[in-house]
């Protein structure tokens, strides 16, 4: 196995600094029965892709009841270590313990959202040595697991553990910048800063100006001669903060989400105009390292392709991604809608798949309907949501987030919606996605495959947009038979491309373009890729083959 060390771009590109030390690459690795940390390990693991993988070079499934180990040693460059040794895992799935020399350091439970230790107290001057025990319920549990469980099939996926986004190393002196906070308000014209340090002090150098800024507070800065951010011109503000200590770079967009009203409809706008949102499902699946690219150039083809197709939006699908996809799409312009990652312990006929033919609704206050009986499960989903609009919040692509998605998992969403809303006023929120709509957040969201698109007459003169979260999902796939068996219940099946056009054609006049008049304010197609046993993608799994003409996409998508 090479020594190679994937993925080791800078990770948080919204909070840089010089001290960066990249702990990708390879590890040892071992699969257990017991949770002693065993003393001789099975091979070597490439992080950061999980040992079910193939390229991780491991190819072995890790299941509920197993423990997965890490190992690696720790070698510093000399004049490295400062105040403080953090290091950072973008992710871990799902419960992740660290220990240092043999000192347990942090316990992490939580799959799609990142941590971070100290470790400079565990530290020996030389021979350092890292310990990462993982243990992964998958979908047996109410931790959240987006779309992976033990038993994949149609739109559920394999199951992947451990580590599969970057590990890293960064150190600090004592009154670092901790974190920034960045809220645009073009009306006003001034972006909001707020930056968490224990010293006071700071400065802020933006277009060769510099600001006196003060820590652990709202500092408003004045932008003059706007330059608004939006797919067609995404233009982004370069800045530094600098206190005594430290010195961070990042950026920040001026720009706008909200729902406007036009001929007795609320409609989505983007800096006070009105913005039809024209989408796509994007699961963050790639065919090697399932929730991991093979690099990031991986992330970049996948968003230019989304725009060349005529798209402006990602729908992020029950997934968290590397931070270093939201910068790519800050920066080459894509909006997104940022999906929470839900539980889902039970998949229930009645529940999940039977809105999609006949419309009903049930109240997600009956816990035990929904799954959701643990009080536990969802105090810790709560968190979750908060966490994930924390690490999330200053990506200026991110205007829509998705709480619930089919009822996986779902509950209070209305009080939850209300409580969020006050968290992020400045995007908008899909309470439920597809049904079981509580009456609550900014749209009413439909999941449409079988049925044809028609914007109801009632939703006239209400406070939410109508929007059709997931709709299409053709199948243009030769495996006809296969797609059939798995997925022809509700898609439609095509062998050849020019069928396949002809018919997102006819979809797109008299489904999309008629309705936006009558209340349709988005859709989000289904899907960008295939995943798996899903055939419904404008590209291949494996990214080879773009199945369409890009073109003629386009222009049925340039209204």
């Amino acid at each position: 196995m090479k020594n190679e060390i994937p993925l080791s771009e800078y990770p948080r590109p919204q909070l840089r600094r010089d001290s960066y030390l990249c702990l990708n690459g390879i590890w040892e690795y071992a699969i257990r029965k017991e949770e002693a940390i065993p003393t001789v390990f099975d091979g070597q693991i490439v992080v950061p892709y999980s040992p079910e993988v193939a390229k991780s070079g491991v190819n072995k499934t890790v299941y509920p009841d197993d423990f997965l180990f890490y190992k690696r040693k720790l070698d510093l460059p000399e004049g490295f270590i400062k105040d403080k040794l953090i290091i950072h895992f973008g992710a871990v799935d799902q419960i992740a313990e660290l220990f240092v020399n043999g000192q347990f350091v942090i316990k992490h439970i939580g799959g799609f959202l990142p941590f971070s230790a100290d470790i400079k107290p565990f530290l020996k001057e030389k021979n350092n040595i890292l310990i990462v025990r993982v243990r992964d319920t998958t979908n047996t549990s109410y931790h959240s697991t987006g779309k992976q469980v033990l038993n994949p099939g149609g739109i559920w996926y394999k199951p992947q553990s451990g580590i599969y986004m970057p590990v890293w190393l960064e150190s600090v002196n004592d009154g670092y910048i901790q974190s920034i906070k960045i809220t645009p308000d073009i009306d006003r014209q001034i972006v909001t800063i707020n930056f968490v340090s224990s010293l006071n002090e700071a400065t802020l150098t933006l277009n060769n100006k510099k600001f006196k800024l003060n820590a652990n507070i709202n500092n408003e800065i004045k932008i003059n001669n706007l330059h608004l951010w939006s797919p067609e011109n995404p233009y982004l503000y370069d800045f530094e903060i600098s206190n005594d200590v430290d010195k961070i770079c990042s950026y920040f967009a001026m720009r706008k989400v909200s729902l406007i009203e036009k001929n007795g409809y609320q409609y989505i706008a983007l800096n006070n105009q009105l913005y039809f949102n024209k989408g796509v499902l994007d699961q963050g699946y790639y065919q090697d390292g399932w929730l991991t690219p093979n690099s990031d150039e991986d992330y970049i083809n996948d968003i230019k392709l989304i725009k060349r197709l005529g798209f402006n939006v990602s729908r992020k699908h029950i997934k968290i991604e590397s931070l270093r996809w939201y910068y790519h799409c800050d920066h080459l312009g894509l909006l997104v809608w940022q999906d929470f990652v839900n539980g889902c312990t039970k998949y229930n006929y009645w529940l999940n798949q039977v809105p999609l033919f006949v419309r009903y609704k049930i109240s997600d206050k009956k816990h035990r309907l929904f799954f959701r009986s643990e009080e536990a499960g969802r105090k810790e989903a709560y968190q979750e949501f908060l966490a994930t609009i924390d690490l999330l919040y200053n990506s200026p692509s991110i205007i829509v987030w998705t709480i619930f998605n089919e009822a996986w998992g779902q509950f209070d969403a209305k009080e939850i919606y209300e409580k969020l809303k006050q968290i992020d006023p400045t995007r908008l929120f899909d309470h439920a996605s597809g049904w079981h709509d509580q009456g609550s957040g900014d749209f009413k969201s439909m999941h449409i495959y079988k049925w044809k698109i028609k914007v109801p007459a009632k939703y006239k003169l209400k406070k939410r947009a109508f929007i059709v979260s997931e709709c299409g999902a053709y199948i243009l796939d030769k495996r006809l038979k296969q797609a059939r068996k798995k997925e022809g219940f509700i898609y439609l099946l095509f062998n050849n491309k020019e069928d396949f056009q002809k018919q997102y054609l006819k979809f797109i006049n008299e489904e999309i373009k008629s309705n936006v008049r009558k209340g349709l304010s988005a859709f989000i197609y289904t899907q960008f890729s295939d995943v798996e046993e899903e055939m419904n993608g404008f590209i291949t799994y494996d990214r080879k083959q773009i199945k369409v003409d890009v073109s003629f996409i386009k222009e049925a998508n340039d209204f």
